[in-house]
Formats: structure tokens, C-alpha cells, sequence
């Protein structure tokens, strides 16, 4: 991290930004397939969107697989993949404890962000997020505003760098499963740069709408109607805003409508025997009813001595599988730290997730048809910017984690 104060830049996890001169807002829309963004322009409900996309610059970039909620938040706030910054997903198993845990201690961050950098250099800095889960990740060693929606009447100065969060909003605490919880986000946003005027903001929201309503239905349209607002306000505050997504969003059932699931430990279980493996669900966190901890990424990881490429071949035989890797591929392909991913990574097909034992997913909470995310066909995501930006090589591959290259060095 470069540490010369007179410098106009930043240098962070190898890569360089320049300081803002202009209040800059990036906004992790979760769970955003590109097509909610076509589906509601097309409709004609959204004219902040529809002007950005004419004027700005519309690109499609790549997430982070897993397509998940806390690696790509982290490879957004730190401008690489999680081989450099450590999270992996929202789950994993830790073999140091033979547990499994959630990722959300920035223990196991192994990288700084640059918000914290920014942060340092003296710029005043705002991060609301809707899940207090991302929070701490988030706000690690950031000097700054830093406070969740889910827990936003806890807010202390001490804390999160900011008290009577409900009062400066002007809402109540939003329940979590809840279209209000994003709706929190965008509404603190917009009141903060009114009150505070913060040099860069990042707001990060839940996917609890993708998760239930497809592109282009009254549910999903009424939040991008409800986004667009807010994003309009901020535009007209003069704020250089880029927009992107943490994952996709597929249908993820059968030709029945109900979830189209391969049980994983089942299948091991029946193979090598009970409890020999241990199949790990990276989507896994605390807020399960609206997907019932399925996505379509896993890890396995195999007894000692076990025959790894047989174990892939016969799991790549599966109806529903896409592909199946060992670790060292794995990691290479995917970005991801090989210490902290099993023998065997298995990515499901577009309309197929994975689960561990039937018997342990409880799927009573889902009150439509499943959709989820975390393999490759939910890695496109839109990342857009409310500038045009003619230097731009177009043909290169974006990444969403490239939205704070774009804010600082392209947009300013």
C-alpha cells in the first residue's frame, strides 16, 4: 500500500488509483443478472438507468466465482480475486479447528482494502451495507462511517463512526427479508451525501428480491423503479457513481417447479460411506429461508488416501454437473486460495444446485419457485458508470472488481 502522503494516488494490492476529486459512490447491486437492468429500462420504469445507459458507460463484466455475496464484495473493495484477499465464500471449513465457520471475521481477510487506504490518505469515507455480515469485512481498519441496515439502530460512533443512523434516515430498522433492507441502503446513501458530503461511499445491498422474483416481473421492477430514484439523487449531488453486482441470478428448478438439487453428501455417503467426506455449500450464512443454503458451488473434501481423480470422474458423470475440479486446477481457474478449498470443487449447471444431505435442507421457507446463484452462468453482472469514458479500452475483460478503477482513474 503506498504511504507517500504528497502523492495524487494510491497504490493498493498492486494496483494504482488516483484520489477523488469528486464525491464517488460505488454501489454493489446483489444479485443483479443484467437482465433485471434490460427487463425494467424496456419497460420504461427507470429514466436515471435508461439516461446512464445512453450518456455513461454500460459495460458486462465478470464476478468472482463462487458467485457469491462475501467474495465478490471483497475483490470489489480490494480491486483482485480472493487468491490475494482471502474469502473464498461465505462458508468454509477450517481443518486448524476441524469446524466449520462463517467468513465474516476479518481474521481471515489476507489482504487490505482500499477503503481503508483511501481512508488513510485523509478522504472521508461512507459504507453502508444491508447485511451486518459483510460489515466488519468491509469496514476492516477503515477510518469512517461504516454501519449495516440490519442493525442500524445499534449504530454507535465509536463503533461505526456514526449514531441516530434511524433518525438521519428517516426509516425503521428494515426486517431482513425484505425489499426495505436495500431500499435502507440507498436511503442512508443519499442522506449521507446530503449531511456529510463523503469523498467515496460504497453501498452494498441483500439479493432477498433476485432470489425471488425473475427479470422483468412486478416484484423485481418495483425495486429497480425504487433504486432508480435514489441513484438519480445522487447523480444530481453531483456524485460520479458506478454500478455494479456481486453475482447473477438463475432459475435453479426442475420441469415440476421444484428445486433441481444433486445432494452431494447423500452421494458420497452412499459411495464411500457415511460421514467419510465432508461436502462444504460456500453460500451458506445466517439468512437461508429465501434459498435454503442452495447454490451451485461446493467443495469436497475427500478422506485421506482416497483416489481424487476417480472421485471426479464419477461425480462429472452426474446429471446436472457442469464440471468438477481438483484443488490445484481449482485455484488456478477460479482465483481462489487452495489452502482454503477442498480436493474437489464441483460447479452445477444453470438450473442445478447443490446440497449437502437432503435432510438437512430445509426448504419449508421458500414461498416461490428457487432461484440462486455461485457457479459460472451467474458470473455476467453489469458494471456501469454514470460518465462516458472515451480513453476506455472496451475490449478488454472487465471485472466488477474493476468498478473503483473506473470511479478514480476514468471517471474523476
Amino acid at each position: 500500500m503506498s504511504s507517500n502522503p504528497s502523492s495524487p494516488s494510491v497504490t493498493v494490492n498492486g494496483r494504482n488509483y488516483r484520489l477523488p476529486t469528486v464525491p464517488t459512490v460505488v454501489v454493489c447491486v446483489d444479485g443483479c443478472e443484467p437482465d433485471y437492468l434490460g427487463q425494467v429500462v424496456a419497460a420504461g420504469q427507470t429514466p436515471w438507468l435508461k439516461r446512464t445507459l445512453a450518456t455513461g458507460t454500460a459495460l458486462i463484466a465478470d464476478c468472482v466465482v463462487p458467485s457469491f455475496t462475501n467474495p465478490n464484495n471483497l475483490s470489489i473493495v480490494t480491486g483482485v480475486p480472493p487468491s490475494v484477499h482471502g474469502i473464498c465464500g461465505n462458508y468454509l471449513y477450517d481443518p486448524a479447528t476441524n469446524s466449520e465457520v462463517m467468513m465474516n471475521d476479518p481474521k481471515w481477510l489476507t489482504a487490505p482494502t482500499l477503503l481503508a487506504a483511501l481512508a488513510e490518505r485523509g478522504k472521508t469515507l461512507a459504507v453502508v451495507t444491508a447485511k451486518d455480515k459483510l460489515r466488519r469485512l468491509l469496514g476492516h481498519q477503515m477510518r469512517g462511517i461504516c454501519f449495516s441496515s440490519e442493525k442500524s439502530d445499534q449504530a454507535t460512533v465509536a463503533e461505526n463512526g456514526i449514531d441516530g443512523v434511524l433518525d438521519l434516515v428517516g426509516m425503521p430498522v428494515p426486517d431482513v427479508y425484505s425489499a426495505a433492507l436495500s431500499e435502507f441502503v440507498f436511503a442512508a446513501g443519499v442522506k449521507l451525501m446530503q449531511t456529510r458530503r463523503p469523498d467515496v461511499m460504497y453501498l452494498s445491498t441483500t439479493d432477498y428480491i433476485q432470489h425471488k422474483f425473475p427479470p422483468g416481473s412486478e416484484g423485481a421492477n418495483a425495486f429497480y423503479r425504487m433504486m432508480d430514484g435514489y441513484l438519480a439523487a445522487l447523480d444530481a449531488a453531483g456524485a460520479v457513481i458506478v454500478l455494479t453486482a456481486d453475482h447473477g441470478m438463475n432459475s435453479k428448478i426442475a420441469m415440476d417447479g421444484t428445486p433441481d438439487v444433486i445432494y452431494l453428501q447423500d452421494w458420497f455417503d452412499a459411495w464411500l460411506g457415511a460421514g467419510k467426506t465432508r461436502v462444504i455449500l460456500p453460500i451458506t450464512d445466517p439468512y437461508v429461508v429465501h434459498h435454503g443454503a442452495l447454490g451451485s458451488f461446493a467443495t469436497v473434501y475427500l478422506p485421506p488416501g482416497a483416489n481424487v481423480a476417480e472421485a471426479r470422474s464419477r461425480l462429472a458423470k452426474l446429471r446436472g454437473i457442469e464440471s468438477v475440479h481438483e484443488r490445484a486446477e481449482a485455484a488456478a481457474k477460479f482465483e481462489l486460495p487452495a489452502d482454503r478449498i477442498g480436493d474437489l470443487v464441483v460447479i452445477g449447471e444453470r438450473s442445478t444446485v447443490l446440497g449437502t444431505s437432503a435432510a438437512k435442507h430445509d426448504l419449508s421457507g421458500l414461498d416461490a419457485p428457487l432461484r440462486s446463484h455461485g457457479g459460472v452462468s451467474e458470473q455476467r453482472v453489469p458494471l456501469i458508470v454514470n460518465r462516458a469514458l472515451p480513453t476506455l479500452d472496451r475490449n478488454r475483460r472487465f471485472r466488477n472488481f474493476d468498478a473503483f478503477d473506473l470511479a478514480l482513474n476514468y471517471a474523476q
